[in-house]
C-alpha cells in the first residue's frame, strides 16, 4: 500500500537562513531536488521511560521500511508546532500526546535514500509522552517497539545503517545534550 498525501497538504519552505520563504505541496519536495523545507521529529515515552521506535511503511516516499523515531511530519503553514506534533501522533499512532518539550530546536539535515529521494529538512527534535497503546496507521507505519534508550544507543552505535540517517543524528546529538536523563541513547556503548 502507497501512502497518500493529500494535494492540499503543503509545507513551508525555508531560506538557507531557516526563515519561512512560501510554501508547497507536500507531495512535490521529496525527490531528487528537495527544497529546505521546515519538519520535525518526535520521540514518544510511555510513563515507564520506554521509547517508541516505529519501522516505516513500505509504501512511504522516502526511506519505506527503515526503522526510526516514534514520528515525525511537516507543520502545515501558521500551525503551531505543538499542534502538528498532536496531529501527526493522532494520523500515525493513534494516540494522544502530552507533556511535549522541544530539545533540539535547531536541528537540520541533509540525506539521500537508495531510491535517491533527497531529504532536506529544518527539522526540531521534540519529547512527548502517552500513557495510550498505539494503533498505527498502516499507510505510515509498518511496525513498532516500545524500546530502553539505553538498548537503542546500542544498536544505533553498532548498527547505524538500520535506522533512519536523521534518527541517527539526533540520537548523537541528544545523548551530548542530556548525557544522564531519558536522551542517553548513543551513551550505551
Amino acid at each position: 500500500m502507497t501512502a497518500t498525501i493529500p494535494s492540499d497538504d503543503l509545507v513551508v519552505l525555508l531560506g538557507e537562513d531557516g526563515e519561512p520563504c512560501g510554501t508547497a505541496p507536500r507531495r512535490t519536495v521529496h525527490g531528487a531536488t528537495t527544497p529546505l523545507h521546515l519538519a520535525f521529529s518526535c520521540y514518544l515515552f510511555s510513563p515507564a521511560g520506554l521509547l517508541l521506535v516505529t519501522r516505516r511503511a513500505l509504501g512511504k516516499t522516502a526511506w519505506p521500511g527503515v526503522w526510526t523515531n516514534s514520528f515525525c511530519g511537516h507543520p502545515r503553514p501558521g500551525e503551531p508546532m505543538a499542534d502538528a506534533i498532536a496531529r501527526h501522533a493522532w494520523t500515525e499512532l493513534g494516540v494522544e500526546v502530552e507533556d511535549v518539550e522541544q530539545l533540539l530546536p535547531d536541528f537540520r539535515y541533509r540525506a539521500t535514500d537508495a531510491g535517491g529521494v533527497v531529504e532536506n529538512e529544518m527539522c526540531p527534535v521534540w519529547f512527548a509522552v502517552t500513557d495510550q497503546e498505539p494503533r498505527p496507521n498502516p499507510a505510515e507505519v509498518a511496525e513498532l517497539r516500545w524500546v530502553e534508550t539505553v538498548d537503542l544507543g546500542r544498536a544505533v552505535a553498532s548498527a547505524g545503517w538500520a535506522f533512519s540517517p536523521w534518527m541517527v543524528e539526533q540520537v548523537q546529538q541528544l545523548a551530548e545534550l542530556v548525557p544522564g536523563g531519558p536522551a542517553r541513547l548513543a551513551r550505551a556503548s
